[in-house]
């Protein structure tokens, strides 16, 4: 058996839940709140850049509008 110590990261996890749909006019993922940005650069971000994101993820969670009526509705727009 081996006693050496397991390798642990200190980095920040992702936020991803694996509902990658990007909101239409926010264009931010209405899975974890991502830019596409931020989400092409997570891995090569500092820890306090993805905990900067990460503390600013509840507010635009409530910001982002829910669509409503599917194709219907966006033909009413249109």
């Amino acid at each position: 058996m081996n006693d050496s110590p397991v390798w642990n990261r200190k980095e920040i996890e992702s936020p991803c839940v694996r509902i990658c749909v990007v909101h239409p006019e926010a264009r931010i993922c209405t899975g974890c709140y991502r830019t596409i940005d931020e989400i092409a650069r997570w891995s090569r971000m500092t820890s306090e850049e993805r905990h900067e994101i990460m503390t600013d993820l509840p507010d635009r969670a409530t910001t982002l509008t829910r669509r409503r009526g599917g194709r219907a509705a966006r033909l009413k727009r249109g």
